[in-house]
């Protein structure tokens, strides 16, 4: 038994005190208290250090006068005043009535004498700024102020009818020279005869000399506003048809200024940038691939757009993966694609992205770049059979007579159709896994007995495999 424990410790402490020579210890300490000195010494643990006595014997508030009452009221009237009738009177130009019942409800729950006696604050230059008066508005702390009212909830674009009433509106503001329809016109400067007349109908030298006064007149009507007030003839500034371009809004709501606002469109033709970027479209697409989608595979493949977009397509794995990462699941779309043009190509596509549509259009643009031709006995069904194992799944495929059919599952169904294939049998009697199941259809299709080839082997021709003379029995 060890000797730091509580049974040993108090055979040490007898121990101790029937020793010979704990008479000659010190009377300040016990012989407990030498024993566990001695117990310790044995002890795998460190020795604490002693706890430190304070300096100074700790001083009671009453005895420093600070529970008096006078003191506590006049600390309570320095510290925590009342509101006097003007300050009551501000906070009502910025408070609602119901805000400010809210404070008088505050200040009559709350004592300011339990405020001096409990809650007293600090007054030492080290205080934490822990008390607010929410007078100052702190970016980093409080949110933005919403002073403006909200947006309308039923308020949309403006049309062209509503938006040319809008601008007339806003130019109507600007007064510019006399009031509208006191300037002369041009029929005011020819004789009474041609007043009623077309310009037109006019002769040349009263034409010629019409339009010489008229444009006299105008220039010293221009010259006359010039000498008025800018106040009362200035029409709109550079600076007010800036502010009615960016700040006017565009919906029907009145203009009216929210805290809520819409980014500013970017003009069809940004200064500096306009003409260094450009499609790849090419002409003879006819507007097919505006984008620029298929312009790489059209190089890859020499199909034009026409014909890639007339191919048949299908989509016939679609699932969700998730990739554990330090920052978490990262989940994507895994997408598989079957594309053929229905007379002997076929090819799949896989493709993954975190949207469903990316991953959908990169997989049918693989499959249409990994497309192969089929062989197809009679452009109908495959030679022979087949087996193909990918992984724990297994495909069997058997070539069947005219009017079989295609009795096969549903994704090797799609593949059959989209490569031209009308009388097939196929069976999976293993593993039924999506993605092992196209692969190895598609490696059975790519993969099928070469008719010359086993002809060639046997010494014969290919009409002696087949048996088939001048229209013979197939089978």
């Amino acid at each position: 038994m060890s000797i730091a424990r509580p049974a040993a410790r108090r055979l040490v402490c007898l121990s101790a005190a029937a020793a010979p020579g704990a008479a000659a210890a010190p009377a300040t300490r016990a012989p407990c208290q030498q024993a566990a000195v001695f117990a310790h010494q044995f002890h795998s643990s460190p020795q604490l250090s002693a706890r430190r006595r304070p300096r100074f014997a700790n001083v009671r508030a009453a005895d420093m006068g600070l529970m008096d009452d006078k003191q506590i009221d006049q600390f309570t009237k320095e510290k925590f005043p009342k509101y006097t009738p003007e300050e009551i009177e501000h906070l009502r130009t910025k408070y609602s009535p119901e805000q400010i019942a809210a404070l008088e409800a505050g200040e009559a729950a709350i004592d300011p004498r339990d405020l001096t006696v409990q809650g007293r604050l600090r007054v030492d230059p080290y205080t934490m700024p822990y008390i607010d008066d929410f007078a100052e508005t702190q970016p980093i702390i409080d949110k933005r102020a919403r002073n403006k009212e909200a947006p309308d909830p039923h308020a949309r674009f403006m049309n062209m009818d509503e938006f040319t009433e809008d601008l007339i509106r806003w130019a109507d503001k600007f007064q510019t020279g006399e009031v509208t329809g006191t300037l002369k016109t041009l029929a005011d400067f020819v004789p009474e005869q041609y007043k009623k007349t077309p310009e037109g109908q006019w002769p040349g030298d009263v034409r010629e000399a019409a339009h010489k006064s008229f444009q006299l007149y105008l220039e010293a009507e221009v010259s006359k506003q010039a000498g008025k007030d800018a106040d009362d003839t200035a029409g709109p500034t550079d600076a007010d048809i800036l502010q009615y371009i960016l700040e006017r809004s565009a919906m029907t709501d009145g203009n009216r200024t929210t805290d809520t606002s819409l980014a500013h469109g970017l003009p069809s033709k940004v200064p500096g940038v306009a003409g260094l970027y450009k499609n790849a479209i090419d002409p003879e697409d006819k507007g097919l691939d505006d984008i620029g989608v298929y312009q790489d595979l059209k190089r890859r493949t020499g199909l034009s757009v026409a014909e890639i977009l007339g191919l048949q397509s299908k989509k016939i794995v679609h699932r969700f993966v998730a990739n554990q990462t330090r920052l978490g699941k990262v989940r994507k779309a895994s997408v598989m694609f079957v594309v053929g043009n229905g007379n002997g190509w076929l090819g799949i596509g896989e493709a993954k992205s975190t949207e469903p549509g990316i991953a959908a259009l990169k997989a049918r643009l693989m499959a249409i770049r990994t497309m192969q031709p089929i062989r197809r006995y009679e452009n109908r069904t495959i030679y022979g059979s087949v087996t193909s194992k990918v992984s724990g799944t297994v495909v069997k495929m058997e070539a069947r007579p005219p009017g079989f059919g295609l009795r096969v599952p549903h994704r090797i169904f799609e593949m059959c159709r989209a490569a031209g294939i009308y009388d097939l049998a196929a069976r999976i009697p293993r593993s039924r896994n999506p993605m092992n199941t196209v692969k190895a259809a598609y490696w059975a299709l790519t993969h099928q007995p070469d008719p010359d080839e086993i002809a060639m082997g046997r010494g014969k021709k290919l009409v002696d495999v087949r048996k088939v003379y001048y229209g013979g029995d197939v089978y």
